[in-house]
């Protein structure tokens, strides 16, 4: 198994960047009172959510995320004041990338990178970046491509040992399927069960499959040296890959 070559980027120089704050509370911290990453995403999204209200785009929901990439050097901690920066950090045909930076004031820091695609809500396949958003992202990406093909394309072995990952209706979203943040449920599991391995680490997780309500889940994981694999399985499919790696 490879590193996927990840890329965290500094806040531009130029173009739209949105700030927002956020303080960390009770139900987004582990029994030591760290940030857990599924709250992380869920940071995410929300800042790009409020981003994309206060841009006012034509086309607000059609959105669909590819990848997401975490990079963290400190942990946020319980009631830690934080500032999220995110940014438009690249362009595609049918995808842009999204890097937000989160600071707190305790010294803690993650970086990320998401790959979302831009979808036709009425069919769910992709569609071309609208002109609007184009305009208003285009400086801070300062012409960096970005591509929506899988990093990540090992798969696991029929003799690797599946784990049960019960799908929970508090796991669904308003889109019908598993929402993104809850796939990082299955890496903090990991994590509760290896102590040693802790910040700095990378973290990246690709969504192929959606997980829908009604199907059998289960995850399947893969430890070597400093890179661990976490797979989601959906009825022998594979809907989601992570791969840990210790920095």
């Amino acid at each position: 198994m490879e590193a996927a070559p990840l890329e965290f980027l500094a806040v531009p120089p130029q173009g739209r960047i949105f700030t927002a704050a956020r303080r960390v509370r009770l139900g987004d911290v582990t029994p030591r009172g760290r940030l857990r990453l599924d709250a992380t995403v869920r940071y995410l999204q929300d800042v790009s959510h409020d981003d994309t209200e206060d841009a006012n785009y034509a086309d607000k929901d059609g959105w669909v995320v590819r990848r997401t990439a975490l990079r963290i050097t400190k942990f946020p901690v319980f009631q830690e004041r934080l500032t999220l920066q995110t940014w438009c950090g690249g362009l595609g045909s049918h995808w842009a990338e999204r890097s937000t930076r989160i600071e707190g004031e305790k010294g803690s820091l993650i970086e990320a990178s998401a790959v979302w695609v831009h979808v036709d809500l009425q069919t769910m396949r992709p569609a071309t970046l609208a002109e609007d958003f184009l305009v208003t992202a285009r400086e801070a990406a300062m012409e960096r491509k970005v591509s929506a093909r899988s990093m990540l394309r090992m798969k696991p072995e029929d003799a690797e040992q599946r784990d049960a990952w019960p799908v929970r209706f508090s796991d669904m979203d308003a889109l019908g399927h598993m929402n993104n943040a809850a796939y990082w449920e299955a890496i903090e599991e990991w994590l509760s069960g290896h102590r040693d391995f802790r910040e700095p680490f990378a973290v990246v997780l690709e969504h192929l499959t959606p997980i829908e309500p009604g199907h059998d889940v289960f995850t399947v994981t893969r430890e070597e040296k400093n890179l661990t694999a976490i797979w989601h399985e959906m009825n022998g499919v594979i809907a989601a890959v992570a791969q840990l790696q210790k920095l």
